[in-house]
């Protein structure tokens, strides 16, 4: 009876132990067999991980719209003759398609992404010529107790053409303005506007004038509204001492709404020393500024005028309170400049991190062989080597009044010469590689002033010899390239500029070949960079780029 009982219990074990082995190979197929690290769906069922929600993304998918209360169509204004868009409420932008910039105007016309967090934007491609433009915006937003839901969308724009304001008024012929900026300088010569011009063309200062208008004595800027005019102004302190006054004249009002219109004039009056300008400084000036010397040399003009003493080498500023609050004219201007040829230079040792003293004896280049030598000192000892020619002022030769020269008998005797800069006269003569843009401008109203078809004449030679004068001052200026734009002239050739400056063997000796130049790597290619890139009106609203759409939400 004792084995019958042990076989049994040997029996039901194996039994058992078999049994456990097969439900251990089974799928779980109910609640209790479910992984403690998976729940399921409380809607579809399907076992997914553990969320606040307890549902899959699908079922949160079509209980919770994040993308609901942002619209899912807009429409944008273009307009045709200018390639800027409309910013409301009253911006017109340029910019160009698949642009950062047309993507914020697109991004701000949709209402509600300040209650999601914006994830990524960029273009879908869309069909030519159907003035569409299509976004892909990718959202997130927190949902259901804490559960965070993606959502990939897109929004489609219609492009419709709208002139704005300021083409509205150039095609109907009315040129509205409520600003005009009178930008006057009492010289002879326009080498200051055509600085300025450059200046304005590059700071993009010109895009909200609506017309210039060509004075005798300089521009006049006609704008829209009062704040562009100012902005312009405040942008012409920056780059020369000026003094501006403002009147305005009632256009109409409304006295019942108590709103009245004014045009707005600003008289701007720019300071009349220029680079290489002679100065002799007012005595109570030359106290201001520690005790300097009367005569100076104007080295450059920015919102300071920066002067030398090139007798001892001494450097000063005058800012446009204390230059306006004396206003004094320059002593002698570059139209008086003489050539000189250099026949010693004798450096002194004093020096600065740009100018170097030295004495030097030169003689007029007219009159080599005479004998007339002259005796005088300059800042720029670094520059000259004997043999060389420069361009100064012969104080011998010039006629001064009394008032022009006050404080004279303390200074004591003028100096001979004073010299400006060297001169290169036998440099290229061919075609400049580079060019300049220019603004339009209007003439004058030929029924306010009448002149003959010789003053005509004599006045466009002046301001072609003047012009020329700006490109070679270009040219030995580095630093004043520097701030403006040059482009590579596209008309320019290189083979047939080097066959024109091939000097003849009796030329050879003059040939100057250490005359500065512009560099090539200062230009700036094409003529897009010009701004006279013709646009095809087809492609206008073209393709932005092909781009996959994704669907998926999560």
């Amino acid at each position: 009876s004792s084995y019958f009982f042990i076989s049994m219990l040997v029996f039901f074990f194996f039994f058992f132990q078999a049994e456990d082995g097969i439900r251990d190979a089974q799928e779980s197929r109910g609640l209790g067999d479910v992984d403690k690290r998976q729940i399921l769906c409380c809607l579809c069922g399907i076992v997914i991980p553990p969320n606040p929600a307890a549902m899959c993304a699908s079922c949160i998918r079509t209980q919770v719209d994040i993308t609901e209360g942002i619209p899912k169509e807009g429409v944008l204004h273009a307009c045709q003759f200018c390639n800027r868009w409309l910013q409301p409420p009253s911006r017109w932008i340029e910019c160009e398609l698949e642009s950062k910039e047309l993507l914020a105007i697109c991004l701000k016309k949709l209402r509600g992404l300040k209650e999601v967090r914006l994830v990524d934007a960029s273009f879908v491609w869309t069909e030519p010529h159907s003035k569409r433009i299509k976004t892909k915006l990718t959202i997130q937003k927190e949902v259901l107790a804490g559960t965070i839901l993606q959502q990939m969308f897109q929004v489609e724009f219609v492009v419709q053409n709208q002139a704005c304001e300021q083409c509205q008024r150039v095609l109907t012929g009315h040129e509205t303005w409520h600003a005009c900026v009178q930008a006057r300088q009492k010289t002879s010569h326009k080498r200051t506007f055509f600085y300025l011009e450059q200046l304005i063309l590059k700071h993009k200062y010109d895009q909200d004038v609506l017309k210039v208008q060509q004075m005798p004595d300089g521009l006049d800027f006609f704008f829209g509204h009062r704040s562009q005019g100012n902005k312009l102004i405040e942008f012409l302190g920056n780059w020369s001492p000026i003094k501006k006054s403002e009147s305005k004249e009632l256009v109409s009002q409304d006295i019942k709404s108590n709103t009245y219109d004014y045009k707005y004039s600003f008289a701007v009056e720019i300071a009349p020393i220029c680079k290489d300008d002679l100065l002799f400084l007012p005595t109570k000036l030359c106290t201001a500024l520690g005790g300097a010397t009367p005569l100076q040399l104007c080295t450059k003009v920015g919102n300071t005028l920066h002067l030398i003493d090139f007798w001892a080498l001494k450097i000063s500023e005058i800012n446009a309170t204390q230059y306006f609050r004396y206003n004094f004219p320059p002593l002698l201007s570059a139209a008086r400049l003489v050539e000189y040829t250099i026949m010693d230079v004798n450096p002194l040792g004093v020096e600065t991190s740009k100018w170097a003293l030295a004495e030097l004896d030169l003689v007029r280049s007219d009159e080599l062989g005479s004998g007339n030598l002259k005796h005088t000192r300059t800042h720029l000892g670094r520059v000259f080597q004997p043999g060389d020619l420069c361009l100064g002022y012969d104080l011998q030769a010039a006629a001064f009044n009394p008032a022009d020269l006050p404080g004279l008998d303390k200074y004591g005797q003028l100096p001979d010469v004073v010299v400006v800069k060297k001169h290169y006269p036998n440099r290229k003569k061919s075609k400049r590689a580079w060019t300049l843009r220019q603004m339009e401008k209007v003439e004058e109203d030929p029924g306010s002033k009448k002149e003959s078809k010789k003053q005509a004449a004599l006045s466009a030679e002046t301001r072609a010899m003047d012009y020329e004068a700006f490109l070679q001052e270009l040219e030995d200026d580095k630093e004043m390239r520097d701030q403006i734009d040059l482009f590579r002239d596209p008309t320019y050739d290189a083979a047939s500029a080097m066959e024109a400056d091939e000097p003849n063997v009796q030329e050879e000796d003059e040939y100057e070949s250490d005359a500065p130049e512009v560099g090539l790597d200062e230009l700036i290619d094409g003529l897009d960079g010009l701004g006279m890139r013709e646009e095809d009106p087809a492609n206008m609203f073209g393709a932005l780029g092909e781009m996959p759409v994704d669907d998926s939400d999560l």
